[in-house]
């Protein structure tokens, strides 16, 4: 792709992907390529179903268009050798293979400060023993019972959650 790579919109990434088909494993890509921008942990995903790709938007604005390159040629991969009644899934040789032969990238490049640290908001504790569970999502306690005496679960929210943080259960 030329300049402005921030910019470019499906029907761009659409054109990328059938050109990089083409050139890279010499088969028209006849379905359909779209940017997801909320792909953050992972690079791009390929629909088994509709034969569809989506690529991260994060990707192409942290790390550019060289690394999305290898990820499109990495969910080619899984296009092509799906549509071959081939073996198309991480763990196969022929995925494994074709990647190599192509360039692609086996995993994405990480993407910094998007993992988000959420403070404990709730205590679980055992009325029994008195053993306490810091827990950030709200559960139901009728359906936990105390790792240590088997008791039951009482379910407190923590009024400050800040100073909870780096504490273990």
């Amino acid at each position: 792709m030329g300049k402005g790579l921030k910019d470019i919109d499906d029907q761009q990434l659409q054109q990328w992907v059938e050109q990089i088909s083409l050139r890279s494993f010499g088969v028209p890509f006849r379905h359909k390529a779209t940017f997801n921008k909320r792909l953050s942990s992972t690079g791009g995903r390929y629909f088994t179903k509709s034969h569809d790709i989506e690529i991260s938007r994060i990707q192409l604005d942290t790390h550019g268009a060289e690394e999305v390159e290898k990820i499109i040629k990495h969910e080619l991969c899984h296009y092509h050798l799906h549509l071959a009644k081939r073996g198309y899934k991480h763990r196969d040789d022929d995925f494994k293979k074709l990647l190599k032969q192509v360039g692609g990238s086996r995993y994405c490049r990480a993407i910094p400060q998007t993992k988000r640290v959420e403070p404990y908001r709730y205590r679980l504790l055992c009325v029994s023993c008195g053993m306490e569970y810091l827990r950030k999502r709200k559960l139901d306690p009728k359906r936990y019972a105390c790792g240590r005496c088997r008791g039951k679960l009482k379910l407190l929210p923590l009024a400050t959650a800040t100073g909870q943080a780096g504490q273990q259960p």
